[in-house]
């Protein structure tokens, strides 16, 4: 059995904590949901769907006996956040955790898209994020109480991208802000921490991503070092680490999980992993000739 996929930490771990996930139902934000409630928290989990919410809900509650709480809520708009916040309150009393995870996407060349399709992007990813961020923060630090901000970024956010230009603006600015409110914020007991995520196929995200059968082109487990891709598990043992108090010490970082994808990527010679043996044998041999000369 790989320990990768099974929970890391202690079953109390959250507690009576009450965590806030956007995007939570579905995806990666489904499982980290999961984990959280499996670790004592009580979780509210939005979205604009509510209908697809609800069934993940219930499914959530019936295989944890954890409590979710469903609030259809659309990042982009001010009021629908300030209301799920309010009904989150007025559900379970008090927020300690939120977890900024909902998120568009899509490949495309740039000159392709409409000003509204790169605008959606950034609304959802970069709008959202603030939304949320000050929302929650702001009835925190009125309240005195303390709190933790989890965002879900990407390793391009500080690469950048071809191809998933809007995307790595929006996230590329939600790092930015999770950096700079962790010391402005730090005096109000709030933490901040983001997760760069590497391949973790998700249905819904990878068939926007690689319709078709561009899945089986791109096989992400071949290119990256570890040969495999991600375990949800392992992305919800590391989100669950950030936002208990076993991190209370972590403010400010950014941690990749991706098996060194992107560090494959950046380096200039990385590609000579493709050279066979008998290749590298001839070169050897070159190379102690010119030095025999």
């Amino acid at each position: 059995m790989n320990l990768y996929t099974q929970p890391m930490l202690r079953e109390d771990a959250l507690k009576d904590k009450v965590a806030i996930v956007t995007g939570g139902g579905s995806g990666l934000g489904k499982a980290m949901t999961k984990y959280f409630l499996q670790l004592g928290a009580k979780v509210v989990i939005t979205s604009r769907n509510l209908e697809k919410l609800q069934g993940t809900a219930k499914e959530l509650e019936d295989e944890t006996g954890g409590k979710v709480l469903c609030i259809a809520c659309d990042v982009r708009n001010w009021d629908e956040v300030e209301a799920m916040k309010e009904a989150a309150l007025k559900e379970f009393g008090r927020i300690d955790i939120l977890l900024n995870n909902a998120a568009g996407n899509f490949i495309s060349p740039t000159e392709r898209l409409t000003h509204s399709a790169f605008d959606s992007i950034l609304d959802i990813v970069l709008k959202g994020t603030k939304n949320c961020t000050l929302s929650v923060g702001k009835h925190w630090i009125d309240n005195k109480v303390p709190g933790t901000v989890l965002n879900i970024v990407t390793t391009y956010a500080w690469t950048g991208s071809a191809y998933v230009v809007p995307s790595a603006c929006a996230k590329a600015g939600v790092l930015a802000m999770t950096r700079s409110l962790a010391v402005e914020w730090g005096k109000y007991n709030i933490r901040f921490n983001a997760i760069a995520p590497g391949p973790f196929p998700t249905k819904g995200a990878w068939d926007r991503l690689l319709p078709g059968d561009m899945k089986d082109k791109f096989d992400l487990a071949k290119k990256n070092p570890l040969k495999r891709v991600g375990e949800h598990q392992e992305l919800a043992n590391l989100a669950a680490y950030l936002v208990s108090d076993f991190s209370s010490f972590v403010n400010g970082e950014v941690v990749t999980i991706d098996g060194g994808e992107w560090l494959q990527g950046a380096g200039e010679f990385n590609m000579l992993e493709d050279v066979p043996q008998e290749m590298w044998d001839m070169l050897e041999t070159m190379i102690k000739a010119k030095k025999s000369n």
